[in-house]
């Protein structure tokens, strides 16, 4: 195949997904490939899928399909496929999808690149070859890929493998030339970035890792994401007291707040367990931002474990809060045990439910915010209608909240902004002069 084609990626699902992306589209410059927005302009396209939900691999399969039907009204002439959908049904798609040219997993960058230009490619070639598509002011640092943890929900193992952490070197240097290319935020993924290190030899550690990058010239944020309740350490909680660049913001998934049901999804702490290190986190800053992501409508939750999850939310007041209604997994150890025994209508009652409770809390803590002035960091702005949009520390891009400012500002700069005015969500803010 030329070089002169016109290729466009379509990235779908999470920010680890989306580094993936970033390292491909780094390594198809690289080899001298035009990279297009526009899938009807493109020559190639290659769809990066997420597979961990029914909810994902349904939007997998719509925009694979769309993609194909490109090939009749347009100049397409390759489909390609990857990812965690393509990794875990990759046999199975090659039957049922025959519009698709090629299907690669997960880690198969050079396969891509290979398969593109007819050259070998060593697995890691393409890692330094990464183009960010965030804007330039932050960016993800994947320490970490897989995961060896065995929670019941979740098929992220059988896709993307046992835990292979990213030597303190390698993540060193990809963070320091990303602080040289002006990213003023960080942040740390990992499916379980609190058990970082504990793969390699010799062992190292998340809190080991967090000091060496708060050293880091440029960077102003260091944002982590992805912290297992069971494996947090009181090292990484020691470091909200006192790290510099370590916001005091942490996004530590707990999934639910019922024994019962946390005892069935093999999470490791029980709810005790799990107030316990807020507890922890809370002491060492009482300013830090928790975020978390539970899980309704597991099976056995009756009423009773869903009132005990509500109390739960209701007792630890999180920050910020994500909600899913709960999938079967094939393959996963809930799937084989346990049958999806809350109706389709009740995870949706049940997921509503917790919303509303987590809206009024936002409130609350909203009202609180009113007349303190803030760090907030710009990410988009409007010179037209002059207005800008940015984030405090307690949010993270896409999935939190935002600070609307009625003034076209500089985008990645932080300001200082005094909060005017408080929504269930959002809040309104003024540049303090």
């Amino acid at each position: 195949m030329s070089l002169d084609k016109n290729i466009s990626l379509v990235s779908l699902g999470c920010a680890k997904n989306l580094v993936d992306s970033e390292i491909l589209i780094g390594g198809l410059k690289k080899e001298g490939f035009n990279l297009v927005s526009n899938t009807d302009k493109a020559d190639v396209i290659i769809v990066n899928t997420c597979g961990f939900l029914d909810t994902a691999r349904e939007e997998s399969v719509d925009t694979i399909l769309d993609c194909a039907s490109l090939k009749t009204n347009s100049n397409l002439k390759k489909l390609l496929v990857m990812g965690c959908f393509s990794e875990r049904y990759g046999s199975d798609l090659v039957k049922e999808m025959p519009e698709v040219d090629k299907f690669f997993g997960t880690n198969d960058h050079n396969m891509v690149l290979s398969y593109l230009t007819g050259k070998d490619f060593k697995k890691d070639d393409p890692d330094y070859y990464r183009s960010i598509l965030t804007p330039k002011h932050y960016a993800y640092l994947k320490i970490a890929e897989g995961c060896d943890n065995v929670c019941s929900f979740c098929s992220i193992p059988a896709m993307r493998g046992l835990q292979m952490s990213n030597t303190l070197e390698t993540n060193l240097v990809e963070a320091q030339r990303l602080a040289d290319n002006d990213v003023k935020e960080l942040l740390i993924i990992a499916q379980d970035s609190t058990s970082y290190g504990s793969d390699l030899k010799p062992k190292s550690s998340l809190h080991e890792l967090l000091d060496l990058l708060d050293k880091i010239n440029n960077i102003e944020w260091i944002r982590l994401h992805y912290a297992h309740p069971s494996h947090l350490h009181k090292e990484v909680i020691k470091r909200f007291s006192y790290l510099e660049k370590l916001i005091p913001y942490i996004d530590m998934p707990t999934q639910h707040g019922s024994d019962k049901i946390l005892r069935n999804m093999k999470r490791g702490l029980n709810s005790s367990g799990i107030k316990k290190k807020i507890d922890f986190l809370r002491k060492a800053n009482k300013e830090i931002s928790i975020r978390t992501s539970i899980i309704v409508g597991f099976p056995g939750e009756t009423d009773k474990e869903f009132k005990e999850l509500c109390d739960f939310v209701q007792e630890v007041r999180f920050d910020r809060l994500g909600v899913f209604q709960y999938s079967e997994e094939e393959g996963t150890h809930g799937a084989k045990v346990y049958d999806d025994d809350v109706p389709k209508p009740v995870k949706q009652e049940r997921f509503e439910t917790i919303m509303m409770l987590q809206q009024k809390i936002n409130y609350e803590k909203n009202i609180n915010r009113l007349g303190s002035v803030e760090k907030i960091l710009i990410d988009i702005v409007d010179e037209k209608e002059g207005w800008s949009l940015g984030r405090s520390y307690r949010d993270a891009p896409e999935i939190d909240n935002y600070v609307k400012i009625d003034q076209a500002l500089k985008s990645g700069r932080i300001y200082d902004v005094r909060i005017k005015e408080a929504f269930e969500y959002d809040v309104l803010g003024v540049v303090e002069k």
